[in-house]
């Protein structure tokens, strides 16, 4: 039997974390997957418009102010895939993407993940660059995310000091310290005017690869107060997507509303779900 597309972030992380050297993406899916659950459960995102289409369902029932939407869970749903955005300057494989035929790409998220080697870094750096700006210039409104992975492999688990992300004594490698000091100035792209090669959120997420905690995020780097902690970056793509597609645009308001979950949903009792905020009614 195949595993579920419906993953809690730890279960995702952990199969991030088991990688060995690797070019292939089957590492990274499984978090694709659970980004792609999320925008629904927590961002209220109609699983159809999103690309790898997570297995959630709505049932609506009633009208106007009555309707209710019940999020359901079935597997059968879930269609992998990454969504082909033109660009700028070239077409773009993104990771997810919802889109609607209204509007075409209106939010995405690209994920990379890093599990050794960190002194290319900067090459992930001017990637970053690359991709945003070549994509906010086919449609600057975009909502755009980056979110980057990180193992965050230990002094003493590794035998190569360039594959170390954390030291004995706790403190954060350069090389990453040095990234997201870079990347800090590449996110929060507040207005469609703005720079084209500015995110509107970028995440650094630093996963540890040890019991009890493997599979979570490091807590003590990036800070809560860095601009690139990933408490701040789904609430920063939903409130720039709200702001440009909602309250920006009344008249689309029944397209591009976001959807407030029953909170009988059957999909929102599921294990899973633990740890998530669901939006709901």
């Amino acid at each position: 039997m195949s595993e579920p597309h419906l993953t809690a972030m730890t279960v995702a992380l952990g199969k991030f974390v088991e990688a060995l050297q690797t070019q292939s993406q089957e590492h990274i899916k499984p978090l694709h997957w659970h980004l792609a659950s999320r925008l629904v459960i927590e961002g209220g995102f109609r699983p159809d418009n999103i690309t790898p289409k997570p297995p959630l369902g709505i049932e609506t029932t009633g009208s106007g102010s009555n309707r209710r939407h019940r999020l359901i869970y079935d597997e059968k749903l879930a269609q992998p895939g990454e969504r082909i955005i033109l660009g700028g300057l070239k077409t773009k494989s993104v990771d997810v993407v919802i889109s609607t035929k209204e509007l075409g790409p209106c939010v995405a998220v690209s994920v990379k993940g890093s599990i050794n080697a960190f002194r290319n870094l900067t090459n992930r750096m001017e990637e970053a660059v690359g991709d945003c700006t070549n994509l906010h210039i086919s449609y600057p409104a975009l909502v755009y995310g980056f979110l980057h992975v990180i193992k965050a492999n230990r002094e003493g688990e590794t035998a190569s000091p360039n594959d170390i992300a954390v030291f004995s004594d706790g403190s954060i490698a350069d090389t990453i310290t040095r990234y997201h000091d870079t990347m800090a100035r590449l996110t929060n792209r507040l207005d469609v005017r703005n720079e084209a090669s500015r995110y509107e959120a970028v995440a650094l997420a630093l996963v540890n690869t040890v019991a009890p905690n493997r599979g979570e995020l490091l807590t003590t780097y990036p800070m809560p107060d860095s601009p690139l902690s990933f408490e701040k970056f789904f609430p920063a793509l939903y409130g720039t997507y709200d702001l440009r597609f909602v309250y920006c645009a009344p008249a689309l308001k029944p397209v591009t509303q976001r959807l407030e979950w029953a909170a009988d949903s059957p999909a929102l009792t599921l294990p899973q779900v633990t740890g998530l905020k669901p939006r709901v009614a």
